[in-house]
């Protein structure tokens, strides 16, 4: 059974202007797009938009050359763009350009005849040429929640409630014309913003460091949103209970009165008006499943599934890569197979679900476990490794290579070395100098202390009142001899006294 594709749809016949564009036409306007010469054609519509910002609608094929040129000044990208006249005819077949005759050129009649051309934007061509500037130019600086707008949100319903009880057509058009375009603007931010979350968590295995740069904006952004939402939503409810107190229908008429849209006819203009304010009761007054309501609890659902990306994220960054990623890579493999023996041959590779393999191990003492004992009762039997996964048996080695540093252990032997000189200079300096009389220095102190340390351990009581002590170190004696009051040694570090002990270094 065969299916006929939907035919397009009528053009209206008294329609006109870009009400007479079927949904052919409409489509056709996106050819440039998608066309071998797309960055030439975009460029010479950017250089209509340039003469459109001036005031300068119909441009003959020498003008858009020379906009081109002021372009490739500031884009020398610009510069690419060559012939612009089949460039202008493709796009005047595509209904993008409105192509018309211009006899004031013509000089003489042999121009006339040549008929000469200028170009200018259609209502619908200038439209697909802004949606195509609108997705090359989009950032990721466009998805943002709009957190500031409901101060202002709630200002314009006092003001329509005060302009409809006052019988101020105008104002209360501007004010219902306000609350429209600010309310459309904030859901498509919401929209864009969502969908970016989407795009991070889709994408955070092959980009996570653009994920982790911004998580903390985009949790205090939506946090504060969250928080700002939640305390306007009662006021704002409150606000369209008072407008619509004052009449809606009285409002919604005064809206279509100041509403100057030529072509609307009064029954349009009120049913237009009507669906805004719906719109409008729809977003914050009504008592269930509002729009606000459902705004809010969007933006919750985001701070969960942001918290756990960052959590996926994390985990993926320590453990080197994800399971998510493991899991495309190997589906990417299996998909690459040529035959179904590769493709086996890779599961078993990986998940490793063959035939098992049967090892036989006795206890180290069978003695210990009763033969009658069941498997399930017994104690389980130590494997190694290599046994099960390769089936050969462990093979005992000889210990590992030692690793010598020869070039540190001369190191640590020079400053060895070096240290002794030192302490052995510094013994010689004390035997031949003395103790008294002058100031040590640190390594005459450190030698001091040693030879202190090694005497007092050694001290033996000569009588019960005189206790002599001695001990020698690098080369050198320290006797500790019995002496009426106290000695002190002068040392870079302090002062030492000896209570009753006198200091006799000696070679």
């Amino acid at each position: 059974m065969s299916h006929e594709p939907d035919s397009p749809e009528p053009v209206d016949e008294g329609a006109f202007g870009i009400d007479a564009f079927s949904v052919d036409d409409r489509l056709r306007l996106f050819h440039f797009a998608a066309a071998e010469k797309r960055h030439e054609y975009l460029w010479l519509l950017r250089a209509f938009d340039r003469g459109r910002a001036n005031y300068q609608v119909l441009l003959h094929a020498s003008d858009a050359v020379a906009l081109v040129e002021r372009l490739a000044a500031d884009h020398p990208a610009a510069g690419a763009v060559g012939d612009v006249q089949p460039l202008l005819d493709a796009l005047a077949d595509w209904q993008i350009l409105d192509r018309s005759y211009d006899g004031t050129r013509a000089a003489n009649l042999a121009e006339y005849r040549n008929r000469h051309y200028v170009y200018q934007f259609t209502q619908a061509g200038y439209r697909a040429y802004r949606a195509v500037e609108d997705v090359l130019g989009a950032r990721l600086e466009d998805a943002q929640l709009s957190r500031l707008v409901f101060p202002d949100i709630l200002g314009d319903l006092h003001a329509l409630a005060e302009a409809n009880a006052a019988g101020d057509a105008e104002e209360v058009y501007r004010k219902l014309g306000r609350l429209d375009s600010v309310l459309n603007e904030m859901a498509q931010r919401a929209a864009r913003f969502y969908l970016m979350l989407g795009d991070l968590a889709r994408t955070n295995d092959t980009r996570p460091e653009v994920f982790l740069a911004h998580k903390d904006t985009l949790l205090a952004h939506m946090r504060e949103f969250t928080a700002e939402l939640g305390r306007y939503a009662p006021l704002l409810a409150e606000a369209v209970e008072k407008a619509a107190a004052t009449g809606v229908d009285r409002m919604i008429e005064y809206a279509a009165e100041a509403d100057e849209r030529l072509f609307r006819s009064p029954a349009e203009r009120l049913g237009d008006w009507q669906h805004r304010w719906d719109g409008i009761v729809h977003w914050f007054a009504e008592r269930e499943h509002s729009e606000t309501e459902r705004l809010q609890d969007a933006t919750v659902t985001a701070i969960r599934s942001v918290l756990a990306l960052l959590r996926r994220v994390t985990e993926a960054r320590r453990g080197g890569v994800s399971r998510e990623s493991q899991l495309r890579h190997l589906a990417q493999w299996f998909t690459s197979c040529e035959s179904d023996e590769d493709a086996h041959t890779l599961f078993q590779a990986v998940f490793g679900l063959g035939a098992p393999r049967h090892i036989a191990v006795p206890y180290a003492d069978p003695e210990q476990i009763p033969g009658r004992t069941s498997w399930w009762q017994a104690e389980p039997v130590e494997l190694a490794r290599t046994l099960v996964q390769s089936g050969r048996t462990p093979a005992l080695h000889g210990p590992g290579r030692i690793e010598r540093n020869d070039d540190r252990r001369a190191l640590l032997r020079a400053e060895q070395l070096k240290e002794q000189a030192e302490r052995r200079s510094a013994a010689n300096a004390l035997a031949s100098d003395g103790v008294y009389g002058r100031t040590l220095d640190e390594p005459e102190t450190r030698a001091l202390l040693t030879l202190l340390d090694v005497a007092l351990a050694a001290r033996v009581p000569v009588s019960r009142l005189v206790t002599t002590a001695s001990g020698s170190a690098h080369g050198v004696r320290l006797t500790l001899t019995p002496t009426e009051g106290s000695t002190t040694v002068d040392t870079v570090r302090g002062r030492l006294h000896l209570d009753g002990l006198r200091l006799e270094v000696t070679a």
